[in-house]
């Protein structure tokens, strides 16, 4: 159903809806989780700033895995960027 003539949209209303929702962005994304990761391990040592290597959870963040050292491992992409899946898609 098309608007209705003058309908102006308010996008940063909708921002904030979908933030509060968990749909997008904010600290707490599991982007931000991966990317925190990341600094931490070329902090420790794991790997060095322009890796091509992906860092692993071992543990996946989807699956209850945190941040901790003990929880990371560089992998390389090939390994990393493919699993296991249900009928549904999900990771088995």
């Amino acid at each position: 159903m098309p608007s209705s003539p003058g309908y102006v949209r308010d996008y940063k209303q909708e921002a904030r809806t979908a933030k509060a929702r968990g749909d997008i962005g904010g600290s707490d994304a599991p982007h931000a989780k991966r990317m925190r990761a990341r600094r931490a391990a070329i902090k420790a040592g794991m790997i060095k700033p322009g890796d091509k290597r992906d860092i692993d959870h071992k543990t996946p963040l989807a699956k209850g895995g945190g941040n901790g050292l003990k929880n990371l491992r560089p992998r390389d992409a090939s390994k990393n960027r493919s699993f296991k899946r249900t009928k549904g898609a999900g990771m088995a």
